[in-house]
This record gives structure tokens, C-alpha cells and sequence, in this order.
């Protein structure tokens, strides 16, 4: 099996050579360390503010986008929201869910957010603005920088899924102003599923310690009191975290993160250089680096995803609803390459000999 989905992603030999072993015990200094250095390198990687904290959840990307709406905001705050495609709604579910007053900026499927998006926003007493910097869904990336600006300007609390971007595309926690960063361990971390992360900036630690949170699993205030002895409250996905060590460990011994997007950019670049000439249209102007977005013409989408599957073990991503049959999406995260890039276009273009691709 070959993986270009965005997730769960193409593990690297030595992430993968952990999950092989036995899980150890993990109430000991031994694995107290672990994750202290996790913690270390994960704030260094996002650049995030001095006097930041990372919880580590045993959960998806959603469990962490909860427990950031159920325990840095209340119903006092008054939100912007972005909803561009499936996870940004998702955000918009969560605030709804959890009564938090909110104003929702509703984007076309693939559209980018503009500073005409935010201009009538100034200055009406917003407190917080939530955006998946990536939507996933889509294969769009939001301008951070401009975002940023607004909010620093309006003296907006700045949380940021970046669930699908951390470790792909550049992210400064602290030239940014963002106070809180969310991410998951099966996207760019290449790791398994289940657990996600959640940087939090001094600014945001203190909105945490100020609110009530009605919830024992996602109950941050003890996450990051378990987190002061490099523990958990409960049992976490304890091989994952083992795992995603060995990861950060790898990135920094390879040159960090400022090489770890050097070669995302590359995949991302490459893959669109030789998919150019197949008849597909790039669905977004502002394309992440760790996917891309394309629109086939005159044919399903998920019936090329299908064929790939079935007949050349090429995984693609497939969409759901609207854009089921329109979009599918190729990822270009974890332990990929140019030659693996070579394979997907050879596939495609023998599906396109085949007549299957028109």
C-alpha cells in the first residue's frame, strides 16, 4: 500500500519499528521525561511564546478542538468563526454546542478568506477568533498573517486548528499572536491516530485557569497539572506518544522544522509540476503544502479514489457531500517521496490509457 491520504499518513522505519514493541508502564520517571521532552520540542517547532504549555490528549483532532472551546472560551466570549468546508464547521458545531455567542464568516468550498471578509468585523466587541489554518476538506490555506494582524488589532484571543498544516506549512506562534494551536499525531507528526496537542500560550493558560470546564476527560486544568510531572490524568495512547518522540527526535536531528517544511514544500511542489498535464484543475488558489485539492473533468472523483485502491493499492483521499464526486485530495505528509510521486502519476496515467481518466 502506497498512502497519499492526509491522514493517517506513511510512518518512517523507526516510528514504525516502536509500534512493534511492547507498550511499557508508563507512570515512571522514565516516561516523565519522554514527555517533558515532547513538550519542549513541540513549543520549539511552533515557536510558541515563553511560558507555553502543550497538553497531550488521547483522542482525535476534534477532542483537542472540544476541549480548546469548552475550556478557553465561555459564554461571555463573543467568537468569530471561519467556515470554509467540513472542519471548520466543525468548529461552528462545537460553538453552538457549547453556547458560546458566535458570528460565522461562511466561505464558498475553496475560496480564501480576504481582508474584505474581515474588515466589517473591526471594532464590535469580538473576543476570540477560530480558524482551521488548513481546511483540510478543501485543500486551503488561510492567510495567517493577515489574520493574525486583525486580531491584534481588535485584541482577539487567536485559536488555530492546525491539525492538517503543523510541521507543512510555516507556523510562528509568537510573531502570529496566536494563543492557542491545535494538532494531531496522524497528520505531519506520521505517527498512528490518537492523540492531538494542544499549544497553549500564557494568554490562553490564563483563560484556562479563569474557566469552569463541566467535563472530567477534556478538563484541561488537569491536564496541564499532570503535565507539571510529565504525566497524563489518565492512561494516554502511551505507544503513540513513544512514537511521536522518536518523530520529533528525527526532525530535529535532520535539521529541524525549518528543513522538515523545506521538504514538504518540495513533495507538494513536485506532485503538482507532474500531475500538471493530467486534465484535473486545482481546486484552490491558496493550496496547503501537505495536500492538494484536484477537480477531475468530466468524471467522479471518487471513482478515480476507488480505482486506485482496488487496482494499483494507491491510496488517494476521497470526499464526502457535495464535493464527493468533484474533489479528491492527495496528501503529501509523512514518510513520502519524489519516486513515491513518480508511482501516483504513472498510475494515473495508465488509468487514463485505460480510458478511466478522460
Amino acid at each position: 500500500m502506497l498512502n497519499f491520504t492526509v491522514g493517517p499518513v506513511m510512518s518512517s522505519d523507526s516510528v514504525r519499528a516502536i509500534g512493534s514493541e511492547q507498550v511499557p508502564y508508563f507512570r515512571t520517571p522514565e516516561f516523565s521525561e519522554i514527555m517533558f521532552e515532547n513538550e519542549r520540542l513541540v513549543s520549539e517547532f511552533a515557536h510558541a511564546p515563553q511560558g507555553s504549555r502543550v497538553c497531550f490528549m488521547t483522542g482525535s483532532g476534534t477532542a483537542s478542538m472540544e476541549a480548546t472551546v469548552m475550556n478557553v472560551l465561555s459564554p461571555k466570549d463573543k467568537a468569530i468563526v471561519v467556515n470554509g468546508g467540513s472542519f471548520g464547521h466543525r468548529f461552528v458545531e462545537l460553538l453552538q454546542l457549547h453556547q458560546i455567542p458566535h458570528h460565522e464568516i461562511s466561505l464558498e468550498y475553496g475560496q480564501p478568506l480576504t481582508e474584505a471578509h474581515l474588515a466589517p468585523l473591526a471594532n464590535q466587541g469580538y473576543t476570540a477568533f477560530l480558524v482551521n489554518m488548513g481546511e483540510t476538506s478543501t485543500g486551503v490555506l488561510y492567510d495567517m498573517p493577515m489574520i493574525g494582524r486583525f486580531c491584534r488589532e481588535n485584541g482577539l484571543l487567536l485559536i488555530v486548528d492546525a491539525i492538517s498544516t503543523f510541521l507543512a506549512d510555516p507556523f510562528d506562534m509568537d510573531s502570529l499572536g496566536a494563543d492557542v494551536m491545535i494538532t494531531g499525531s496522524q497528520k505531519a507528526l506520521a505517527c498512528p491516530p490518537g492523540i492531538s496537542l494542544i499549544v497553549l500560550s500564557p494568554r490562553a493558560l490564563e483563560r484556562v485557569n479563569q474557566n469552569h470546564s463541566v467535563s472530567m476527560y477534556l478538563d484541561l486544568k488537569s491536564a496541564l497539572k499532570n503535565g507539571e510531572r510529565g504525566q497524563t490524568p489518565f492512561t494516554p495512547a502511551v505507544g503513540t506518544l513513544l512514537q511521536i518522540n522518536q518523530r520529533l527526535r528525527d526532525i530535529k536531528a535532520a535539521g529541524g522544522v525549518e528543513s522538515e517544511l523545506s521538504r514538504m514544500k518540495m513533495l507538494s511542489q513536485d506532485f503538482r509540476q507532474k500531475v500538471a498535464p493530467l486534465p484535473f484543475k486545482m481546486f484552490t488558489t491558496s493550496p496547503q503544502n501537505g495536500v492538494t485539492a484536484l477537480s477531475p473533468q468530466g468524471m467522479s472523483a471518487y471513482d478515480i479514489f476507488t480505482t486506485l485502491k482496488d487496482e494499483y493499492q494507491i491510496w488517494i483521499c476521497p470526499n464526502g457531500g457535495d464535493l464527493r464526486d468533484r474533489v479528491f485530495r492527495v496528501g503529501h505528509l509523512g514518510a513520502l517521496t519524489t519516486d513515491d510521486n513518480t508511482t501516483l502519476i504513472n498510475a494515473m496515467l495508465d488509468m487514463q490509457k485505460r480510458g478511466l481518466i478522460k
